[in-house]
């Protein structure tokens, strides 16, 4: 069985967003290692008892997602809040249609079935079967994933009623308070994907009140498809909560694509290291345990607040510094002068001047 390593009250910054094939029992032990927060398939719940009693400060999440049903899950746990048999059985109410009336199936993902997430019943159900899961689990809570903002999965709108993307955002915006209640009942809370809510001001404070949010596009799109630093600002806001706030940022995969050490540095440096976790993956690439070192460092507490130079941003710590360069990719290096007696990752000395490319962001911290 795998155990904890003896890791003292260090605080962690790594988040384990884990979709994909069963985990292994090295996985799990790299996890209580090093991660804050994991997520993990509702169906694991062996895994998850073994890992809350290993590290009762790791924060488990169940997969749930808000939006569709699967048609190829056997059961009897299902990723969705009811299974494909339990909609098919309610006719049609339940499911999402096309105005010809046929079923909505996702374009780029073959057995995923668009809901009514408009219907007061669906709704119900929803949260009648995820409540009744998740009391009495090692479950800390929910991750609600598919709390959407746009057309991602081929809806082609108007769907039935004449409904639009803006009334499936409406209606997800009562959805997600409903379930957020419901879970914060019974002690447990709810982190939903709220991907680009950047786009609806005040989306996030809403909908991360019940425990906190996900982020799945943060700082850009794709490994080299990044946001320009208008996009970044607007996303800052959510690095500091309310509650836990997960951040994913895209990558090829590796762990040492340049994105991960951004990602380091942002979270420090517009959150100030509180309230959450990060991660990077590629696309879909749920199934590894994706780490830097930069994930355990603790820079302490902040000693001022962020300073701004032109599209670079830095902050000090009592334990460190960070800082990224924002600028569009092609753009000169800016320069920074951290402060003395930092060593990087690899615990070397840093002295004097540090220039940083675009897209690119460093984590430092005191020398012992």
């Amino acid at each position: 069985m795998a155990r904890a390593a003896d890791t003292g009250s260090a605080r962690r910054f790594g988040a384990w967003i884990r979709y994909g094939d069963p985990l292994t029992d090295e996985q799990e032990a790299f996890a209580l290692e090093h991660y804050r927060v994991a997520l993990l398939q509702p169906w694991e719940t062996e895994r998850a008892a073994r890992m809350k009693a290993a590290r009762p400060d790791l924060t488990l999440l169940a997969y749930k997602c808000l939006s569709s049903t699967r048609s190829y899950e056997p059961g009897p746990v299902y990723s969705s809040g009811l299974s494909f048999a339990e909609a098919d059985a309610e006719g049609e109410r339940w499911f999402g249609h096309r105005l010809d009336g046929s079923r909505i199936e996702w374009n780029t993902y073959p057995g995923h079935w668009q809901m009514a997430v408009w219907d007061e019943s669906y709704q119900d159900r929803w949260i009648a079967n995820v409540v009744g899961e998740l009391g009495g689990s090692p479950f800390d809570g929910v991750i609600a994933d598919n709390d959407v903002f746009d057309d991602y999965y081929g809806l082609c709108p108007p769907i039935e009623g004449g409904r639009q993307l803006a009334d499936l955002r409406a209606a997800l915006d009562g959805f997600v308070p409903r379930v957020g209640r419901s879970l914060n009942d019974i002690g447990k809370i709810l982190v939903p994907n709220i991907a680009e809510s950047r786009r609806d001001p005040g989306r996030w404070e809403r909908h991360a009140a019940f425990g906190g949010g996900y982020e799945e596009v943060w700082l850009g799109y794709e490994p080299e498809t990044w946001f320009d630093h208008w996009t970044v600002v607007a996303q800052a806001p959510q690095v500091a909560g309310p509650g836990l706030t997960i951040l994913r940022t895209a990558s090829d995969g590796t762990n040492d694509h340049p994105n991960f050490r951004y990602a380091a540095a942002a979270f420090w440096v517009f959150g100030g290291g509180d309230g959450g976790a990060f991660t990077a993956t590629s696309h879909d690439g749920y199934d590894a345990t994706p780490w830097i070192p930069e994930q355990d460092f603790d820079l302490g507490r902040p000693v001022r607040s962020a300073r701004r130079r032109g599209n670079g941003v830095s902050r000090e710590f009592t334990d460190g510094w960070a800082a990224i360069n924002m600028s569009s990719a092609g753009a000169r290096p800016i320069t920074f002068r951290p402060p003395a007696g930092l060593v990087d990752r690899d615990g070397r000395p840093v002295r004097g001047k540090l220039r940083l490319p675009p897209h690119h962001g460093v984590v430092l911290r005191r020398a012992a």
